[in-house]
């Protein structure tokens, strides 16, 4: 299927839910204080888009977002790293691990919130539960499967560490590390939205909650689609800066050959 054509696909699928979101509003089933037109919501979007406001709230979320999923991710490399290439680390935290990971991360927000209080920190906290837990988890099986035939050819030649963990050992992780990085920006949106619905701090989740409280049913869903769009962008970046950085990867290739 050519590219072209899936995206033609894929704006018809657009139009084909309005659509069926337009009639349903018509034909009354639903009360339009619940579900209002999606002519109607379109349009609150747009007036929405024209606001000081509505980029405030969206700069809210994505710092929110960004500062985050950084963190995570950082924390999860340098951790992940450092247990991965020592086994009895990698021993002695598995137990640990395979307990931490299952949590929800809004099982911790009353946590967050009395460490503290009604704040971004507290949204933090949440942000960067999860995500860290698919960085790292994706940073041990790739130094995991590291191959132990190259790893003893590279002291045959006398690398130090620090020439295996650059030539060896980080070629080999990179594509984990990025299909965790991947995951874990999608994980980190949710987790922001739902804090801000939650705790309150400023962003999109809190001007929904608003919305809903008014109530505003033209502003609530207009915000929800801009999530949905925001997540859309967050997921193409980064697909772009999977190909950019795993240019080299059979996957990759495989894929763009498609």
């Amino acid at each position: 299927m050519t590219a072209a054509r899936t995206r033609v696909l894929g704006l018809l699928g657009i139009l084909g839910f309005l659509a069926a979101w337009e009639a349903a509003a018509l034909s009354g089933a639903v009360s339009r204080t619940y579900l209002p037109t999606a002519s109607t919501t379109l349009a609150r979007l747009g007036s929405e888009l024209t606001t000081p406001d509505f980029w405030t709230t969206l700069a809210d979320t994505v710092i929110t977002w960004s500062a985050g999923l950084g963190i995570a991710v950082v924390a999860a490399i340098a951790l992940g790293a450092v247990v991965g290439l020592v086994p009895f680390l990698d021993r002695a935290t598995h137990s640990s691990v395979e307990f931490l990971r299952p949590i929800p991360s809004v099982a911790i927000i009353p946590l967050a919130v009395l460490v503290a209080g009604l704040s971004r920190e507290a949204a933090l906290m949440v942000v960067v539960y999860a995500p860290f837990w698919q960085v790292f988890v994706q940073v041990l099986h790739g130094v995991a499967d590291v191959d132990p035939v190259a790893q003893d050819t590279a002291r045959s030649y006398g690398l130090g560490r620090l020439d295996q963990l650059r030539h060896l050992v980080l070629p080999t992780a990179l594509p984990y590390v990025i299909t965790g990085f991947r995951l874990a920006a999608s994980v980190a949106l949710v987790l922001t939205i739902t804090a801000e619905l939650v705790i309150g701090n400023p962003g999109l989740g809190r001007q929904i909650e608003l919305y809903r409280s008014a109530p505003d049913a033209p502003g609530l869903y207009a915000l929800v689609l801009v999530t949905g769009g925001l997540g859309i962008l967050v997921n193409l970046a980064t697909r772009l800066l999977e190909r950019r950085l795993l240019h080299w990867h059979p996957s990759v290739r495989r894929e763009e050959a498609l």
